[in-house]
């Protein structure tokens, strides 16, 4: 399961990406100059395999195998169409509507009060009800809006992994977890000078936020990689197991 996202960054003032590719016990950053699938096979992998957890941004549509789109993403994406008023705005409350009913179900079977069978069972009406409201959306009238649950029609299926697949949330808050520090950095620095900048900030956030995933010590690994480096020794393993 790997809970993959990007954001802005800059070297020497043109525009880059940040990619970021987090499981459960590794998390691992690029800095790449396009948002394309290459940039997706750096950070997750030349041969893209497992579950990925993403937005709706296009490149991930090449991902070969189960998807989970985050909801988080998909409310937003909700709550702007609900500004253009209209029909857009008619279908999109009755969708947070169901957004709502989602993760109640949600956490209560995170909570214990249901088993996943029961989970499956209870969210295939709601399923089948937001269906309904993108084959509305498509007919409206608005093209922009409906051209909107057009492409979401065809990502439906990936909205709803997290239902029948263990570890997987529908959301991809762990991933803007581990991107929060780089984000703050950037705030700070408005990114790198220079390539070996970009290798610094690649490897130190990888480092930094691997290590805190496994709930080690940043400063006793840094000071173990140090004192190796300086006897010429192999230095300490960041991926364990």
């Amino acid at each position: 399961m790997k809970h993959t996202d990007e954001t802005g960054w800059k070297q020497a003032g043109k525009k880059r990406w940040l990619w970021v590719s987090a499981t459960a016990t590794v998390v691992y950053f690029v800095i790449h100059a396009r948002r394309n699938l290459d940039a997706l096979k750096r950070v997750a992998g030349e041969k893209l395999r497992g579950i990925v957890c993403s937005d709706r941004w296009c490149v991930y549509d090449d991902w070969p195998g189960k998807r989970q789109l985050c909801w988080a993403h998909v409310k937003r994406n909700w709550e702007r169409q609900i500004e253009r008023g209209g029909a857009a705005k008619r279908v999109g409350e009755d969708w947070l509507e169901g957004h709502r009913r989602v993760f109640e179900l949600w956490h209560l079977f995170r909570g214990g009060g249901c088993t996943r069978a029961e989970l499956d069972e209870r969210m295939a009406p709601l399923t089948l009800a937001m269906l309904e409201m993108l084959g509305a959306g498509r007919r409206s009238r608005d093209r922009k809006f409906a051209r909107f649950c057009t492409r979401l029609t065809g990502d439906f299926t990936h909205l709803w992994t997290f239902v029948d697949h263990d570890g997987v949330e529908p959301t991809n808050n762990h991933a803007e977890r581990v991107l929060r520090r780089a984000v703050l950095w950037r705030r700070r620095s408005f990114g790198c000078h220079s390539a070996d900048g970009c290798r610094f900030v690649e490897r130190i956030l990888t480092v930094v936020q691997t290590l805190r995933q496994q709930k080690r010590s940043v400063l006793k690994f840094l000071s173990d990689a140090i004192q190796a480096h300086r006897a010429r020794q192999a230095p300490p393993r960041l991926a364990t197991g």
